[in-house]
């Protein structure tokens, strides 16, 4: 399921060829764009990138939603794991942003109780649906719903990449599930250090 979602990313990547980062996940600094977006925060604000690049941070970017039954919580449950090993002047120079690409049950108060489970960087946002293709399609981020069950519940099959900026909001590189913690931990230590010199 999550293949087809991540496949037409990775083929792009691959075309792509290395830019020479050298990052020890995926480089992405050469074909995809600058942090851009409007959104609404968790505290209910339409907010864009410029609100987030003010304090110099760097940036994480993950799509999701909150009724995730494992792919979300796995991964920003990692996100945080990674983060909490960072010394605390490098942590306190990152961000996690948090999209959920579903707007019709994550209201900015359920993104906050969300994202406060797993810490200060993280922070929910979403918008409506011409708001979130806009941004997904600039990040080649595919998403889609499956049908409701007799109860109206349903899932959202979405791309499981966390994708990096520097803290001008530049592309860096791109984070897969099955990049070892040790990798991003050193990719994110070697961002936040050059958004510093």
């Amino acid at each position: 399921m999550l293949t087809r979602v991540v496949l037409p990313l990775l083929i792009t990547i691959f075309l792509a060829g290395c830019s020479g980062e050298n990052w020890r996940t995926t480089d992405i600094s050469t074909i995809m764009p600058p942090l851009d977006f409007k959104l609404v925060n968790e505290d209910g604000r339409t907010v864009t990138e410029e609100d987030y690049e003010k304090d110099g941070k760097a940036t994480l970017l993950f799509f999701g939603y909150t009724h995730c039954p494992d792919v979300c919580p796995t991964t920003l449950a990692r996100l945080a794991k990674v983060t909490n090993a960072l010394d605390k002047d490098l942590r306190d120079k990152l961000q996690v942003l948090f999209v959920s690409v579903d707007p019709a049950r994550d209201t900015p108060e359920a993104m906050a109780t969300y994202t406060s489970a797993f810490g200060p960087e993280f922070i929910g946002m979403t918008g409506d649906k011409a708001e979130l293709d806009e941004i997904t399609n600039r990040y080649r981020i595919a998403y889609s719903y499956d049908e409701p069950d007799k109860d109206g519940n349903y899932t959202v099959t979405h791309s499981s990449a966390v994708l990096a900026f520097d803290s001008q909001g530049k592309p860096a590189f791109m984070v897969l599930q099955s990049d070892p913690d040790v990798a991003l931990k050193g990719d994110l230590t070697r961002l936040i250090e050059k958004g510093q010199g």
